[in-house]
């Protein structure tokens, strides 16, 4: 006796499970895939690539071959480094060097010997020639070739007053070749000049501070202001000889050596 009912039921718990599972939402969803991409390199790269690759196999087969060499030029670097801290070929002579290197002081030293006397020559030049005014504090009370009862023909110099005592400097450099009492000049001291061959007298002076054949130079003291001899009142008296000859008119001599009484 067949039984087919039941076979019947399973077939329809059956399609009832599957018709279940097809409508419950799952809990995992599927994850989205990833388009795969090909890498295909261009012709540029390709050949980047192998020169790269020759370019080492050289570099290999060199370093082979020359490896003994570049040893031998590391050392002899290492080598050439003096202890100076300078750079020299192997086969420099040392000896040579330093020779050299003295000679060089040498001539640097005697370059700065030569400046510094020419500098020297030059300022002794300079100050043989300078020239500054033999009073202070003075007003100019006579000039030269001015005509009076007192100077007669014409004033023979350019008088400089001012209080007794006042100290009187040597002009310029020179050599003293006078010092005495002359006449209406009073106390008077000429003074040889190292240039422009001239000399310059000081006169009516109250004391002399120099002596013959003594060098001074111009600024130093050489007496003080009075008025000895032909004089109405103290006051320097300056006389200016070409030569030691003739007086002439001091002012342009002054204005030359940018001295203005």
């Amino acid at each position: 006796m067949s039984t087919p009912a039941p076979k019947r039921r399973l077939d329809v718990r059956h399609q009832s499970s599957v018709r279940a599972s097809e409508t419950r939402p799952s809990s995992r969803r599927a994850a989205p895939r990833r388009a795969r991409r090909s890498f295909r390199p261009s012709m540029a790269m390709v050949g980047a690539v192998a020169l790269v690759l020759a370019g080492l196999g050289s570099a290999v087969v060199s370093s082979r071959a020359d490896s003994g060499s570049l040893g031998g030029d590391y050392q002899a670097l290492s080598a050439d480094t003096s202890a100076g801290g300078f750079d020299v070929s192997r086969d420099f002579d040392r000896e040579l060097l330093e020779e050299q290197t003295q000679a060089q002081a040498d001539q640097l030293l005697q370059a700065q010997q030569d400046l510094t006397a020419a500098t020297q020559a030059k300022a002794e030049e300079l100050k043989s020639n300078q020239w500054v005014l033999p009073v202070t504090g003075y007003r100019i009370t006579g000039r030269f070739g001015v005509t009076n009862t007192l100077w007669g023909r014409g004033h023979s110099g350019l008088d400089f007053a001012g209080p007794s005592g006042s100290t009187i400097s040597a002009i310029a450099s020179g050599t003293v070749i006078a010092v005495k009492y002359s006449g209406n000049c009073g106390n008077m001291t000429q003074i040889q000049l190292d240039e422009d061959d001239l000399v310059i007298m000081y006169c009516h002076q109250s004391r002399q501070t120099v002596q013959v054949g003594q060098r001074v130079t111009a600024g130093e003291t050489v007496g003080y202001t009075g008025s000895t001899g032909r004089s109405t009142g103290p006051h320097l008296h300056v006389e200016v000889k070409p030569g030691g000859g003739k007086s002439v008119d001091p002012e342009p001599y002054f204005r030359e050596h940018n001295v203005y009484p």
